[in-house]
């Protein structure tokens, strides 16, 4: 028989592979059931609302983005050029992941929410990432006036929002240049602009953005 584990990843999976395709949205519990190969009544078994299967299925994304930024990050680096891997890493997750990094963050429908029976609340998946930013500020110390959690918070709304209009052609558009295929390349000198606004320039060079 089935573990109820092994069924409960199997709903996940296929709430992720439809959140991939078609947004937060079309994330339906007749359709999770229909892709994961189980009855209808199945997933309240396991995720006792709609709010609970959504938050499991963020946590993956939050898990996913955490290992792109482990991954693509040297921790031996200094803390500024961390601080540039994990940026970069974040609005290019949320270009090739965009239905899942738009649900992470609405907070409107997952807040609170701990998903299936003993998994943790969603911010114990989601806070991690932030309070590794705010660690890597708050030993460059020396450049910041205002604490580290307020830099932080300054610093991650402004890439969000980089990310967020990068998906939707804004940020093109503002700068006159709305070739798709240079939209990865924009939004990469963006956040090199971001950076050098919050932290100030890059210690190996002596330079702001590229």
């Amino acid at each position: 028989m089935e573990s109820e584990s092994s069924v409960r990843d199997r709903l996940v999976d296929a709430g992720v592979e439809l959140v991939c395709a078609a947004g937060a949205e079309s994330v339906g519990l007749r359709e999770i059931a229909r892709r994961a190969g189980v009855s209808h009544g199945a997933p309240r078994r396991y995720f006792p609302t709609h709010r609970s299967l959504l938050a499991a299925i963020a946590r993956r994304g939050f898990t996913e983005l955490a290992d792109r930024i482990a991954e693509g990050t040297d921790r031996s680096a200094a803390p500024r050029q961390q601080l540039a891997a994990a940026a970069h890493t974040y609005v290019r997750y949320a270009r090739e992941r965009p239905g899942m990094f738009e649900l992470m963050f609405r907070h409107d429908l997952l807040h609170g929410e701990a998903g299936a029976a003993g998994a943790p609340a969603l911010r114990e998946t989601s806070m991690p990432l932030f309070r590794h930013l705010v660690a890597l500020i708050d030993t460059d110390r020396p450049r910041h006036d205002a604490p580290a959690a307020t830099v932080a918070i300054a610093l991650w709304t402004n890439l969000h929002g980089v990310a967020q209009l990068g998906r939707w052609g804004a940020v093109g558009l503002a700068l006159g240049d709305d070739d798709p295929d240079h939209a990865a390349a924009q939004t990469d000198r963006l956040v090199d602009t971001v950076l050098t606004a919050h932290l100030g320039p890059d210690e190996r060079t002596g330079q702001g953005p590229r």
